[in-house]
């Protein structure tokens, strides 16, 4: 992997994604700056987060089929400029309205980012697919994990709050440059007759859109619930519900960012040698759902930290990303339609949670984890389904972890 000509791409790449996991949560970070510029309350800055969501559903459809028709590095450049336009903008957003308008930039950034950065590193390393695509998610935790410490020290010396925002695009702008030159592979290119016929044998029955394919579809959708509810109520229940501090409160995100980053090289490793991406889709929501009771109903300072870790660790460990690889593994074809399909999901929970849960915790912010429970609950109900119809279809005897991930 690490000799291959595209890896300065994909650490272009994966920059970019060191970005977009600051992006993911800074708003979220910046709630009490937000509600005195927007004049606002939790509720509304839970709204403008929402047009993340939204913004992704608007460019998901498209983004995917132009990655396929125009290639993997213009798609990944206009991303990185749109997501420019949303940090910029944002901090001169004089209202909710405006700030909503502005903030659906950021999704449809996210989604072009998307569409032509999965793809590519799957054409990239064919062979270590899951390895490629879950390290994006530890770009993503250390991003976040980043952002809080910025923000902490924004705040310890009084400094302008948009600088949290700036520094972002000082870092797209350098990324951009460092990308000009760089090989980018062809899109869909196809691969070595032998891993063609090779593929085809893996099927012991034909797979079905209709169980499986949605299955996954909606595992985009719980598994983006889940790690958005704790990146954006868990500083809030710290504060108001374990009487943590308002700094110690924001630092949850970074413990959860530190499990996160974790549990993406440990199981990068697990994909890659021991056990196939489709056992991790299943155990990790299982494990997210223990711990979200967990924190739930044992309200303790040291509870919710460990929590904080352990549910960054299951929850946001890449889910997401193997199941995309799983969808792959089920259906072969044009990559940036299918996670054009996938990510449009992952992009209405984007849209719905942040406005449901804003709703919930102007009632009862303890509401807002039971609902992610329940989030994770079902996961576990969609990823058992994948499953089983995983060792139906699969000659799972001939398909071995390297090759699955």
């Amino acid at each position: 992997m690490f000799k291959n000509r595209y890896m300065p791409a994909a650490m272009a790449m994966y920059i970019n994604y060191f970005i977009h996991g600051m992006g993911a949560i800074i708003l979220a970070q910046n709630m009490t700056f937000l509600m005195d510029q927007l004049n606002t309350d939790k509720a509304g800055v839970a709204y403008v987060i929402s047009a993340l969501g939204i913004g992704r559903l608007i460019a998901l459809a498209i983004s995917g089929v132009l990655s396929d028709k125009l290639g993997r590095k213009p798609i990944i450049y206009a991303g990185m400029l749109v997501y420019i336009g949303f940090f910029v903008s944002i901090l001169f957003a004089p209202n909710v309205q405006i700030a909503f308008m502005f903030a659906l930039l950021a999704g449809i950034a996210n989604s072009v980012l998307d569409a032509g950065t999965y793809p590519a590193l799957m054409e990239s390393f064919p062979k270590s697919a899951g390895t490629a695509n879950i390290l994006l998610k530890a770009f993503i935790s250390a991003g976040q994990f980043t952002l809080p410490v910025i923000i902490g020290m924004i705040i310890a010396n009084d400094w302008y709050y948009g600088i949290s925002f700036l520094i972002p695009v000082a870092i797209f702008v350098l990324n951009g440059i460092f990308m000009i030159k760089l090989p980018f592979p062809k899109a869909n290119q196809k691969e070595e007759s032998a891993e063609e016929t090779a593929a085809e044998q893996v099927f012991a029955s034909k797979p079905n859109f209709w169980v499986e394919g949605l299955a996954i579809i909606f595992i985009a959708f719980t598994a983006t619930a889940t790690f958005l509810i704790v990146q954006t109520w868990l500083p809030t229940y710290g504060e108001e519900v374990i009487g943590m501090a308002n700094a110690s409160s924001l630092k949850l995100v970074s413990y959860y960012s530190a499990g996160s980053l974790a549990s993406v090289f440990i199981t990068s490793y697990l994909v890659k040698s021991i056990i196939k991406p489709v056992y991790v889709v299943f155990a990790y929501p299982l494990m997210s759902l223990l711990v979200f009771l967990g924190i739930a109903f044992v309200q303790t300072p040291a509870m919710v930290i460990s929590g904080a870790f352990l549910i960054g660790f299951f929850a946001a460990g890449g889910v997401l990303q193997l199941a995309l690889v799983v969808m792959a593994e089920f259906f072969r074809g044009n990559k940036g339609t299918l996670t054009g399909i996938f990510m449009t999901m992952s992009a209405v929970a984007s849209a719905a949670v942040p406005a449901i849960t804003g709703k919930i915790a102007n009632t009862n912010i303890t509401n807002v984890i039971l609902f992610g429970a329940a989030v994770a609950a079902a996961g576990v109900l969609l990823s058992l389904v994948v499953l089983v119809r995983y060792r139906k279809v699969m000659k799972v005897e001939n398909t071995t972890a390297s090759t699955a991930a």
